[in-house]
């Protein structure tokens, strides 16, 4: 299978960026008949929002959202403006929101990691890897 790629470009958009790029995403994933059911593509579309809303919350917004479909599975790939690499934040009250996408992220992806722009171009690219059969590994 050649990887077919999607992008869509935000611009650094934080305002219904988040559904948009579901939305952006649900549609690519059936475009290419992503296996495992809805709740295979609810994983994906979950995993979109984490970064999405970190990237919202804590670099500015995003600028750029691509999918990178192949024989292994999908890789996301978001990046953003910010030169901070994504990182835990300390343990807190588990009561409270947030403080818990990069923990939903490290579950649910096979994969995940983020890589300063080149060049020395401010910015970053923070990226996952799913695999299509629903597998960590």
């Amino acid at each position: 299978m050649a990887e077919q790629t999607r992008r869509l470009i935000l611009g650094g958009a934080t305002t219904g960026v988040v559904a948009r790029c579901r939305d952006f995403t649900r549609l690519a994933l059936a475009d290419w008949g992503w296996p495992g059911g809805p709740e295979a593509v609810e994983d994906v579309l979950l995993l979109v929002s984490e970064v999405v809303t970190n990237a919202c919350l804590h670099a500015g917004g995003p600028r750029e959202l691509v999918l990178r479909h192949g024989a292994g599975g999908l890789r996301v790939e978001l990046s953003d403006d910010s030169p901070e690499l994504p990182h835990r934040r300390p343990p807190g009250n588990r009561a409270l929101p947030g403080g818990h996408g990069l923990i939903v992220v490290e579950r649910l992806a096979r994969s995940w990691g983020a890589e300063p722009f080149a060049g020395g171009r401010p910015g970053k690219t923070v990226w996952l890897e799913i695999a299509s059969d629903g597998t960590r590994g």
